[in-house]
């Protein structure tokens, strides 16, 4: 090799390493850069929610309380977990389901710096805490106080679960809609808002719909027998029977008509659910029995799947239908709280206005199904059936 030729291969060599040097130093070399994560906000500006729940986690409703305690929970510890801009301080409070203790419990909550409510979970509770607290100015939304007097003159009431009357008529609506039995018998608590406000609906939408109501039987809460309602249902014919009722006095109304050999279709409302719950109580007498309810624990959706999984893994039961709502509940009132502009030094009365105003404007995909409110506090969300089979609440035509 001449001394010429091997000049040149060293220039470009030499060349070639520059290059080399210039393209690592150059943007064509980099590394694209990942995006940042994203931050968790800082001590300072996360917002810290005060909310109270209200119901019975002992006494005769205690299914009922505990559910909705639990549900509540359940969404208070996922929004934490989440680790955004909103802590929950959730704390729940034992009205036994008596009014005069649901006021009591109000009171403490209030004394506590609750900031809004979740409850009361029972009607007439609701309806003397709510009263309380339209003078205070402060929040509340219910998940399963369904009278429409909860929310009668009172702008700061707000209901998750369906209305008593939207109850009995819809109720009518499924029965005429879905082939079930036409000749029906109604047995209900003529001294219970929430039994008597469905009852009176559903008669009157039965009407309209060509169904026969053939018996209308009444019984109070001391009732312990109900020989006298099972047999006039029996006796008039009646293929189905109505009961806009709670779980106990429906578990005793199954009992007795299994001693008689009356095997009618039995439908419900969301009083109902809870009835496989009942400590001692044979649930085969509730197969088949009819619940209209917003949620079915078997959903396949992968929010309810979701959430009856975290349940059942925390509580070793399966969600009923107002734990679900009382879930919902929580994240309602944190929506509602974000489009308000709550903040962490607000006091109830402060936060009640920024609440109702917040509410109608929002709307929520919960596990009881899609959510907006009217002003007068009503929720508007589509009702489902589930049928009780095996022991366990599925999807009506599953």
């Amino acid at each position: 090799m001449s001394k010429k030729t091997h000049n040149i291969i060293v220039r470009v060599a030499l060349l070639l390493v520059l290059v080399l040097v210039a393209c690592l130093i150059s943007s064509c070399g980099q590394k694209k850069e990942e995006p940042a994560a994203t931050e968790a906000p800082k001590a300072e500006d996360v917002i810290t929610l005060k909310i109270a729940h209200i119901g019975p986690l002992t006494g005769p409703a205690a299914v009922y309380g505990n559910a909705t305690s639990n549900g509540g929970q359940i969404a208070a510890d996922e929004i934490n977990a989440a680790g955004g801009k909103y802590r929950i301080e959730y704390k729940t409070y034992d009205d036994t389901h008596d009014a005069e203790i649901a006021l009591n419990c109000y009171n403490k909550a209030m004394d506590d710096g609750a900031q809004m409510i979740v409850g009361t979970t029972t009607t007439s509770p609701c309806i003397a805490v709510s009263a309380q607290a339209a003078k205070d100015r402060t929040f509340m939304l219910t998940p399963s106080a369904s009278s429409t007097e909860v929310t009668k003159d009172k702008d700061n009431m707000y209901q998750i679960c369906f209305t008593d009357p939207a109850q009995g008529t819809a109720s009518a609506e499924y029965i005429a809609q879905n082939g079930l039995p036409t000749k029906v018998a109604v047995i209900y608590n003529n001294a219970d808002a929430y039994s008597t406000g469905i009852y009176q609906t559903f008669v009157d939408k039965a009407k309209e719909l060509n169904l026969e109501v053939v018996s209308e039987t009444t019984f109070q809460d001391n009732t312990k027998d109900f020989t006298v309602q099972v047999n006039d249902a029996k006796a008039a014919g009646a293929e189905l029977v109505f009961l806009p009722i709670y779980y106990g006095p429906a578990s005793m109304i199954l009992q007795t008509a299994a001693q008689i050999d009356y095997k009618p279709v039995w439908f419900g409302v969301d009083g109902m659910d809870g009835i496989l719950d009942i400590e001692g109580f044979d649930k085969s007498l509730a197969e088949g029995v009819l619940l209209l309810t917003p949620f079915s624990a078997d959903a396949k959706d992968e929010k309810t799947q979701n959430f009856v999984a975290t349940y059942q893994k925390n509580y070793n039961a399966i969600p009923n239908q107002f734990a679900a709502d009382a879930y919902d509940a929580v994240y309602a009132l944190v929506a509602a709280a974000e489009k308000a502009g709550i903040t962490s030094d607000m006091k109830a009365a402060d936060c009640c206005d920024k609440l109702i105003a917040a509410m109608q404007e929002i709307k929520v995909e919960g596990v009881t199904g899609t959510m907006s409110w009217s002003a007068n506090g009503e929720v508007t969300k589509t009702p489902t059936a589930v049928v009780i089979k095996d022991g366990k609440y599925v999807g009506f035509n599953n």
